[in-house]
């Protein structure tokens, strides 16, 4: 399909329009859309947050009759089953839409394809493809829930020029700035639940809430606490959020952690260690799309090992924390370069006096 100047330009702006749901849209996914006669916008929307409607609706609201004839300019294809709110192909059918074009299939097993499939059986022009790499990585999240069955992972960590996340008697606040942290709230804010490991919490007691000005939802909190020790006043248990804590299913939970009020996933032991894949498996069908981890060498090492890393964000500052000082993977030892887990550079930026830089994993060759 050859694609006009004015589909690249229509469809980036429902690009952008999508972005501002970046941080409120979870479960769902974020999408926007637009609608035009020719080169003239007559109708734009996007998804706010679960429970109000779609991008598809609001558009169409805006434009009114104007949509008739119309071309609607979707990240995303529009549903076609009965949710939280009605089907979007049936608001562009009854709106008189001409032409749709969606940058990508809707992976969501209610949807996949069929929303596509019902434009075109009621006589309108259905095409695909239009920026669908940059649509996909706008909802990676909920992509991985659909398509794998888990969210996905984020790994977040701190560390000195020479990679040291902890000097040696476990003191680590603060390696990076004021602005890096800042900037890791915004982060946190767009996933859908933060992760951490029992040896942080006890070590540091953190809250993994989102601290910023007009935050309207909290992600999930999750502890990976292989035998239930976590602190039944821990900082991290308290409202608003939901908090989970993943332990292994035979060892006895205490009685103050199980009337604290937060839900308690058993699973399997793997390596005398909660299941990783089963946790995730429960995270998806909690909805989780984006999880953002932030943990110590042990926990962040199980995720590098087994390959669960789909993101790298670290915060480089510009100190030397010494060579007894914690690393940043627990890994154990590897005999072959070919063992390695091997990354690309994605994004590097400096945030205030530290660098930050984002990676993504690739096969070592």
């Amino acid at each position: 399909m050859n694609f006009s100047a004015a589909d690249h330009l229509h469809m980036a702006s429902a690009l952008r329009l999508a972005e501002n749901g970046l941080q409120t849209t979870h479960p769902n996914p974020r999408v926007g859309c637009v609608i035009a006669q020719q080169d003239a916008v007559v109708g734009q929307g996007w998804h706010r947050c679960a429970g109000e409607p779609h991008a598809e609706i609001l558009a169409l609201r805006e434009a009114g009759r104007s949509a008739r004839g119309a071309t609607a300019y979707v990240t995303l294809e529009p549903c076609c089953h009965h949710g939280r709110t009605g089907p979007c192909t049936e608001a562009l059918i009854d709106a008189g839409i001409a032409r749709v074009v969606a940058a990508m299939p809707d992976p969501f097993d209610q949807v996949a394809g069929l929303g596509l499939e019902r434009l075109r059986a009621a006589g309108i022009v259905v095409d695909t493809g239009l920026m669908a790499e940059k649509a996909r990585w706008l909802n990676r999240g909920f992509i991985s829930r659909c398509e794998r069955q888990r969210p996905w992972v984020r790994l977040k960590l701190a560390v000195g020029i020479d990679g040291r996340t902890a000097l040696q008697n476990g003191a680590s606040q603060w390696i990076s700035g004021a602005a890096a942290r800042q900037d890791v709230q915004n982060w946190r804010a767009r996933a859908s639940a933060v992760m951490t490991g029992i040896g942080t919490l006890l070590a540091d007691r953190p809250r993994l809430n989102v601290r910023l000005d007009g935050v309207e939802r909290q992600p999930d909190r999750i502890v990976v606490d292989s035998h239930w020790q976590s602190p039944a006043d821990a900082p991290i248990l308290v409202p608003p959020g939901r908090v989970m804590i993943a332990g292994l299913e035979h060892a006895p939970v205490p009685e103050p952690l199980a009337a604290a009020g937060c839900e308690l996933i058993p699973l399997p032991a793997v390596d005398s260690k909660p299941s990783l894949a089963a946790l995730f498996g429960v995270l998806a069908q909690r909805g989780i799309n984006e999880l953002q981890v932030e943990c110590g060498a042990r926990l962040a090492g199980a995720l590098m090992r087994q390959r669960y890393v789909d993101e790298l964000l670290l915060y480089m500052a510009p100190r030397a924390m010494g060579d007894p000082a914690k690393g940043m993977f627990d890994i154990g030892p590897l005999t072959a370069m070919t063992e390695t887990a091997g990354f690309g550079w994605h994004d590097i930026r400096k945030i205030g006096g530290d660098l930050r830089l984002r990676l993504l994993p690739k096969q070592v060759s």
